[in-house]
């Protein structure tokens, strides 16, 4: 008898093995075309990619790829040398838990710490910034509203990109970076002209300074990112927070945040954001604006807070994102109910917008 329970187990083992492996080897086959994907446009993603995709509860897909060109390697070194970092850590592999810089996919975090504020009632979206930094009344853009700062319809005209960056660069506090911006002249009236900067994230990020009397970064760590157990991921450390474009972080993390988003604003049981909060910055403010500037690579997509809208619906949007100018791309899929994001290191922003397409295509295929 004993022996028959004992030969029954095995069996029932082997047999479980086998249904385990079948199963692992009919998932990486529904993502082949993924993987091919990764692959075939590995050089122009910069020579090293993460990809990660989150649904039902667990991983469902995690890949990394790394072949640097030796004229990537070349360029990496350079970089190193001017920055003085060590050229081996500067072209290091890529894996999941590789902290790298994430550019405008920052947006997203930020635009979810304010909505911590909004949802405690420290905050309202309507509230008027000149209420919180006296130097926007000074300079006549005291009446702009927080909600329009989180969707880039402040009004104000700023400098193009690059030389914002390097602006910023020069400046040594948050307060000095809000008196550059109340100094903009306006190209339109708040609320009516959408023109995509890091003006409008960086008057929200002091204006939630003021409120807790805590720097950007302190509070980024405290709401954000222990909640969502995101461990290696800030935003530079430096002198004070970019709100827009300072972030850093990893594919293990950010997929965290995703998978918070993706639950209505929940983590592992613990609750990080309202689901009106994240149904309401996922809906399209930029619909029946002006648009002044917006980056190419975002093609039609209409814009909520901190976030792209790929595909519009009623009362929230079917799929949002947030790339990031080094060719981070992450995004929540509501209708099909998944998360993914994928991290590189690439300046060329030419043919991304259809690249990321391409992408969440095979992605969506694959999880049908």
């Amino acid at each position: 008898m004993t022996y028959k329970i004992t030969s029954n187990c095995r069996k029932f083992s082997l047999l479980l093995i086998f249904l385990l492996l079948l199963q692992f080897a009919y998932t990486q086959n529904k993502f082949s075309k993924v993987d091919a994907w990764l692959k075939d446009n590995l050089t122009e993603l910069g020579g090293r990619a993460v990809l990660q995709i989150y649904k039902d509860g667990k991983t469902v897909y995690s890949k990394s790829e790394n072949n640097l060109t030796p004229r990537q390697k070349m360029i990496g070194k350079f970089i190193a040398n001017r920055q003085g970092k060590d050229p081996s850590e500067v072209i290091c592999d890529f894996n999941p838990s590789s902290q790298e810089l994430i550019a405008s996919s920052s947006k997203w975090l930020s635009a979810a710490l304010v909505m911590t504020f909004v949802d405690e009632g420290k905050l309202k979206l309507e509230d008027t910034v000149g209420k919180y930094l006296p130097v926007m009344t000074k300079n006549g853009k005291g009446n702009i509203k927080i909600w329009q700062c989180l969707s880039h319809l402040t009004g104000i005209k700023t400098p193009e990109i690059k030389e914002n960056i390097k602006e910023m660069k020069n400046l040594n506090s948050m307060d000095e970076a809000i008196e550059k911006i109340a100094q903009l002249p306006m190209e339109g009236e708040p609320g009516k002209v959408f023109h995509y900067s890091s003006a409008g994230l960086q008057i929200a990020g002091a204006v939630i300074e003021k409120i807790s009397g805590k720097d950007f970064e302190t509070l980024f760590a405290e709401r954000i990112a222990k909640p969502c157990n995101m461990k290696n991921s800030d935003f530079g450390k430096g002198k004070f927070a970019k709100p827009a474009g300072s972030g850093r972080s990893t594919t293990e993390d950010y997929i965290n945040f995703l998978t918070m988003i993706l639950h209505d604003g929940a983590f592992e049981g613990k609750r990080i954001l309202s689901k009106n909060s994240v149904i309401r910055m996922q809906q399209n403010y930029a619909k029946g604006t002006t648009v002044s500037f917006s980056p190419t690579e975002a093609g039609n997509w209409g814009y909520g807070f901190g976030e792209w809208v790929m595909e519009e619906a009623k009362l929230r949007s079917k799929a949002v994102t947030s790339p990031g100018l080094f060719g981070a791309f992450p995004w929540v899929d509501n209708e099909r109910k998944y998360a993914g994001f994928l991290l590189c290191f690439n300046l060329k922003r030419q043919g991304r917008n259809d690249k990321y397409k391409e992408l969440k295509a095979l992605v969506d295929e694959a999880l049908q």
